[in-house]
């Protein structure tokens, strides 16, 4: 099995030089290389939830880091935080059912006095989940703080050693039982990501009718085949592609769009508002989604959303739930934009004397702004279409609220705290 930390140094690499292309494959890449952090992580007897969290952090900071633009990475980090605590309260919570269980069976067979040993246990073992520093607390956090009194009985010395040998197996079989679960659950994840595009393409067939005019922007592969999927319905109707420059990734959808048998006509981004007013419905994707049902999206959408509010034109968002992010525009660690090459937009042979450095002034005349993203607040967005089915903007952050733990919003507090 590969090392753990060669594995994530390479992945670090990739993110660094931009390497993976859309966050459907960096959100799959994430879950995929934590995935392999957690079944390598060795983790205590106590506190196991603790020392997965922990583990997870620390790669998860690095991730971040290595490319804040890109809010798959930190949105995958933070779900898998929280499949750790679902587990391990899930854990804890039949631990708990277990024991009363079997202190409410055991109690009808003994004496009154014995019943009372067995009220000290329940209520010992809800005590220790009050003081559990970590929430949900761990299995055997429970267990370790009950008190003598409510141990189980003593059995006769020739019982001793398959008593211990009981309870060590016991230790090693939820130390597993964790790690498998969150694995599990993981494995899910990963699996919901690869097929977010088959799920939302699903819904196409509700939202476009036969004869409409759609128009997108830029090069959504999720777009591709939500407006495929309507296609194969035998619905008929005409696309118009904007180019999205500087980059030109309408070209390259409608190249996919005409390979797959739908009418499509690519148009320049500046003639937008002169045709929104022949368009039945605006349908785009998103980089990413966030809590209060802003959308950040390739820059250029900004202008198309105002246009079709302008015009009375639906504008529909499709995202996979890897980018429903927690987070608020204004929170610090959201990085809404970067800036890419300027070779993009000009040719350096051609504009070399306007960006020379080596002028008197020291500072070249012509400065080149060449934004990667545009912000779309929530009030130019008409519904959301995920792959859990079509939401309001305003249910967004109650969505979002299920899939992430208000612990892990800031990944590296923990961390900056421990300093």
């Amino acid at each position: 099995m590969p090392d753990v930390q060669a594995l994530v140094n390479d992945f670090l690499i990739k993110l660094k030089k931009r390497k993976i292309e859309g966050s459907r494959a960096t959100a799959r890449h994430t879950a995929e290389l934590l995935r392999s952090v957690i079944s390598q992580q060795r983790v205590p007897y106590t506190n196991q939830a603790g020392a997965l969290i922990d583990a997870v952090r620390a790669v998860g900071e690095k991730l971040i880091a290595a490319n804040p633009v890109e809010l798959a990475v930190g949105n995958i980090v933070r779900r898998v935080l929280h499949i750790i605590r679902e587990e391990d309260l899930s854990l804890t919570t039949a631990a708990i059912a277990g024991l009363n269980l079997s202190a409410a069976s055991d109690g009808e067979d003994d004496d009154d006095g014995e019943r009372d040993e067995h009220t000290v246990l329940s209520a010992a073992v809800v005590a220790a989940a009050a003081r559990s520093t970590l929430r949900p607390p761990s299995l055997q956090t429970l267990l370790e703080d009950m008190p003598e009194s409510a141990a189980i009985p003593h059995t006769s010395s020739s019982g001793g050693d398959s008593e211990g040998k009981s309870k060590s197996a016991d230790k090693s079989s939820r130390t597993r039982k964790l790690k498998h679960d969150v694995i599990e659950a993981v494995n899910e994840l990963i699996q919901d990501i690869t097929t977010c595009h088959e799920q939302i393409a699903e819904q196409a067939i509700e939202h476009i009718h036969q004869n409409e005019v759609i128009l997108t922007l830029g090069g959504s592969k999720t777009v591709l085949e939500f407006l495929y999927a309507a296609k194969e319905k035998k619905r008929s109707f005409r696309v118009f592609v904007a180019e999205g420059a500087p980059r030109y990734q309408g070209h390259l959808l409608a190249k996919e769009l005409v390979a797959r048998g739908l009418q499509t006509t690519v148009i320049t981004d500046s003639a937008v508002f002169a045709i929104i007013s022949r368009v039945n419905m605006v349908i785009v994707g998103a980089h990413a989604v966030m809590a209060n049902g802003g959308v950040i999206a390739p820059v250029g959408l900004n202008m198309v959303a105002l246009a079709a509010q302008k015009h009375a034109v639906p504008f529909v968002v499709l995202a996979g739930s890897h980018k429903l992010c927690p987070l608020y525009p204004h929170n610090p660690e959201v990085l809404h934009n970067e800036l890419r090459s300027p070779s993009e937009l000009l040719d350096f042979g051609e504009f070399s004397d306007c960006l020379d450095f080596g002028s008197g002034t020291g500072s070249p005349l012509l400065h080149v702004v060449n934004p990667a993203f545009d912000y779309v607040p929530p009030k130019l967005v008409s519904l959301f279409i995920t792959d859990t089915g079509g939401h309001n903007p305003s249910y967004m952050y109650r969505l979002i609220a299920d899939y992430y733990s208000a612990d892990d919003l800031v990944v590296r507090r923990r961390i900056a705290l421990g300093n």
